[in-house]
Parts: C-alpha cells; structure tokens; sequence
C-alpha cells in the first residue's frame, strides 16, 4: 500500500487567484513555505509521509522534540513520489508541480475537477451559502457580487461603509475597507484591477465583531460532508490570522453560548451540513472550513454563519487535531503561528519561551509548557508553536 503524502504549500490562495500552472511565489510565502513545511506531521494521519526540501527541517524539529517523543512512527521524504497527495490546498501550480515529478495522474485531480475545485473556493459560492443561511433564527450577514466599478460603489453609497473582497486572495489580504470618504483613486484602480483579473469584487457591510470562529468539516467526495468541530481564533488589526484557542469543542461551545445560544449554533452546522453536501457534491474530496463571526446588531449578539468557506486544510484544523492527540484533556492552551521580521529573533523567543515555560507531559500529552512545532534557527521567519496551561 502506498502511502499518502502530506505536503504544506501556504501559496494555494494566491496560487488560486492567479489561476495558472505557471504562478510562482513571492519570497515571502516561498520563506512561509520553507519554514513550516514540517508542520503537517502534527495533524497527518498514522502511517503517512511528509514532503520536505531538506533533511535539515526534520533533524533540527528532532532536536527540539526528541525528549518529548511525540513524533513516534514519523516518516518523511524528499521526493516528489508517485503517491496520493494531501496538500494544504489544491490549485493549478501544485498540479503543474506533481505533473512534472512524474506523479501518475490516477493520484491527481483532472484539469476540469481542478477548475471546479478553484471555482467553488472563490468567495461567490460563499455568498451563495449565506443567502440560503440567513433566514435562520439568530444569524446576520449579507454579501454582494458585484461586476462592474458602478455596483461597488452603489453598494458603498447604500451601506455607507463596507468590506471589498476579491473572490481569490490569502486570508486577510485582498481586502479593503472603505466608504464614502475614504474613497481614493488607489481604491478605484484596486477595484479595477481585480474586475479585470476576477471578474468581480464582493460587498459587504462592515460589522461590529466580538470575535472570529470557524466550524470544520470533511467532505467525502460523494456528496458527503460531516464536521469535524470548532475553532475559535485571533486575528491581527488586518485580519490576518494570529492563533487558535486549544480546548475541546465543548469548551469553546460553552465560550461561545456567552453570546449566542448553543440552540442557533447548532440549526447552523445543520444547515451548513445539508447546504456544503448541495453545493461540493462530487466536486471535492478533504478538510474545509468556514469562517464566522459574532457580531453585535442592534444591541443583540448574532452569529454570522459563513464569512468565507476556505476549501482546504486551514490552522483550525491544525490546531483542533494537534489538541486532540497532544495536549492532556485537562489542559488548554494557545497555538501560534508567528512571523518574525528580523535575523535571529525567532531563535531568541525560542529560547526565552523555552527557559520560561518549560515542557511538561504525561503518558505522551501535553500538560504544561512551551513547545515548537517547527524547527527554530538563526534564520527562521515563521514558527508554529503550542503553549499549553495546565
């Protein structure tokens, strides 16, 4: 039996916007790339290899992991291997990528699957789902396509201020809040420019938000779509993602039902269940998330049932699979996802957490303590780490 393959490749959003075999990445993401790239043997399933670039990722997480041992049984490779593939995200450079390395197609997507797949992942269909939620008892939100610079900016004129998306882009980028006033020729020719890439821009108001979650959920490529549980997440003042909460799912329905009763959670997930099965059918088969909010409208808490539908693995189910096999059912804790912007500051956190929050486990879990899920060196940009409360 071959095994899978888990691959981490951050550059599927952007990859999907530009929408070629083609798309290279910028440094950055190609930095982020290099960086994590050991991260999914944290949530890969048993007997599954991860893809690295070099043995240098897996020795140096070795040696910040050795005495723990909780990577017992990790396999790694170097090569691409004609294998089945479970990327962070599917998009048209990955499968141009596996093509070229002589993966035989029986293990990849068809060019139209892989059309279908980007076309289903742009945020009209996330608009779609949400007109078919917002009847629900206790939900809010609205969101426009809009096809033309005169729609964007009737939106602007009849909500005053309001969110622009482009369909495609990395979470929290491509998107720009602006109203009436703040409206600029650079905004315009930003709204013109993804009318011309995208074919649209979306529209939506701008809400007062008490705080970000996501529901989670496998689709089995049958028209089967089946949750996997919460995730309750930080995000910057740009709305870039910063961390996840690590608790069971019950905890964070308890935090939740602080503002919304557990009752409108739950008639969401079903509803969402039922609509995702409609809209994936055949055309997806792994993890996808999607994006809320609690928003307060008109003095009242309300859920907003889907922000965005990020048709891939995500952090959340990083973070909801790495508490369910590390961390001790009687511990909580935080897992970051941090960029550093200078040479060696990533080492020097590493250390001080290290020195500060030492690692504590019991029988293979988590109990307490500070601990890298990715290896930490001079020239480290991006880190992914657990720091657990007992």
């Amino acid at each position: 039996m071959v095994r899978k393959i888990y691959c981490f490749n951050p550059s599927h959003d952007a990859a999907l916007a530009n929408n070629t075999p083609f798309y290279k990445p910028s440094g950055e993401i190609v930095r982020m790339a290099y960086d994590l790239a050991v991260l999914p043997v944290w949530y890969a399933e048993a007997g599954a290899k991860v893809k690295v670039s070099e043995w240098k990722q897996v020795e140096l997480l070795r040696s910040q992991t050795g005495d723990a041992d909780l990577l017992r049984g990790a396999a790694w490779t170097l090569e691409w291997e004609s294998a089945e593939y479970v990327p962070w995200g599917w998009d048209p450079a990955l499968l141009h990528t596996l093509r070229l390395a002589g993966v035989d197609e029986d293990f990849l997507l068809t060019d139209p699957q892989m059309e279908r797949v980007r076309r289903l992942s742009g945020r009209q269909c996330s608009a779609g789902v949400l007109e078919a939620l917002k009847s629900l008892p206790g939900v809010c939100g609205e969101a426009f396509v809009c096809r033309s610079l005169h729609e964007a900016e009737f939106c602007m004129s009849e909500m005053g201020e309001v969110v622009l998306k482009a369909p495609w882009s990395g979470s929290g980028r491509g998107i720009v809040k602006v109203s009436s006033s703040s409206w600029t020729q650079s905004v315009e020719g930003w709204v013109s420019r993804i009318l011309r890439t995208q074919g649209a821009v979306m529209a939506e108001p701008l809400y007062e938000r008490a705080c970000d979650f996501a529901m989670e959920f496998f689709a089995d490529g049958c028209g089967g779509v089946f949750f996997l549980g919460y995730s309750l997440f930080d995000t910057d003042s740009h709305g870039n993602y910063k961390g996840n909460r690590l608790c069971s799912d019950e905890r964070i329905e308890s935090l939740l039902s602080a503002y919304v009763s557990a009752d409108v959670l739950h008639r969401v997930r079903t509803s969402l269940e039922v609509e995702l099965s409609s809209l994936l059918e055949d055309g997806y088969k792994g993890c996808l998330g999607v994006d809320m909010m609690v928003c307060r409208v008109n003095d009242e808490f309300r859920v907003h049932p889907c922000v965005e539908i990020n048709l891939r693995m995500n952090m959340g189910i990083a973070a909801h699979e790495i508490n369910a096999r590390f961390v001790h059912p009687r511990s909580e804790g935080r897992f970051r996802v941090e960029h550093y912007s200078a040479q060696g500051q990533a080492l020097e956190t590493h250390r001080s957490l290290k020195e500060r929050y030492p690692l504590q486990t019991v029988d293979g879990k988590i109990i307490g303590g500070y601990l890298s899920l990715t290896g930490v060196d001079a020239g480290t940009r991006y880190q992914a780490y657990v720091l657990v409360e007992p």
